[in-house]
């Protein structure tokens, strides 16, 4: 099979961001759409008929991104396609050999996953308690070697967090929610993540966010602006 691979992401999707870095560390060549998930394309269902991002077309002849060929394989689902990645370049070694540090990955992935997001979404959608996303980042954290990243060398682990934490952090630092917090609540917050108690996942996140993959895909400023853009559009909605 030809190695043809086009990711359909969204610049604000965390999970399409930690595709796009897997790609990037293996130095894979691929092509990038992004999706307009206000407005899906018709076409897009025959990427992924459940109309989510990321998604990619692997294989098939060249074809433009807006013309996915039938001849292609479509994938979806963010932690399956940073498998497939890591499976399907094994000299990237976004996976290390050790079966043990394979199973700290997933690990690591499982719990930012089943844990840490529905914590932060829980957080500032519903204003559930701030604490439970401290105790997962915790948990996190525990997983943590005393320096370096997840398993040592860079991994589909810190890929998948890659999109996450500074996400959080811009969410955090402008107060930006859904659940009325009171004035510089994210901004408390913050002070704690930035505190004693979360010192060793503080070091780790300026390592993810210090890698070239990572800047040259991240622009701070601009996503900031995106994301107070898209909470004010909520919460008009909200008033309606």
């Amino acid at each position: 099979m030809s190695e043809q691979i086009t990711l359909y992401s969204n610049v604000a999707s965390p999970y399409t961001h930690g595709v796009e870095l897997a790609l990037l560390e293996a130095k894979v060549n691929f092509k990038k759409f992004e999706v307009n998930l206000k407005d899906k394309p018709e076409w897009y269902t025959k990427v992924n008929p459940v109309g989510q991002v990321p998604a990619i077309t692997y294989g098939g002849p060249d074809v433009p991104p807006d013309q996915p060929s039938p001849e292609s394989v479509k994938l979806r689902e963010s932690t399956i396609l940073l498998e497939f990645i890591a499976e399907r370049f094994p000299e990237a070694r976004l996976l290390p050999q050790d079966l043990v540090l394979r199973a700290k990955a997933r690990l690591f992935i499982d719990i930012a996953k089943t844990k840490l997001l529905p914590a932060w979404f829980g957080c500032f959608r519903k204003g559930e308690p701030v604490e439970a996303v401290f105790v997962a980042l915790e948990q996190l954290q525990e997983l943590l070697p005393p320096t370096g990243f997840v398993v040592g060398e860079w991994s589909i682990a810190d890929a998948y967090i890659s999109g996450i934490l500074p996400r959080a952090e811009i969410v955090f630092e402008n107060n930006l929610n859904q659940s009325g917090w009171t004035e510089g609540q994210g901004q408390e917050i913050m002070a704690v993540l930035r505190g004693p108690r979360f010192a060793r996942l503080t070091q780790y996140t300026q390592d993810l966010t210090a890698r070239p993959s990572f800047k040259a895909t991240f622009d701070k400023p601009a996503m900031t602006d995106m994301y107070k853009r898209l909470f004010a559009s909520r919460a008009a909605a909200q008033k309606q």
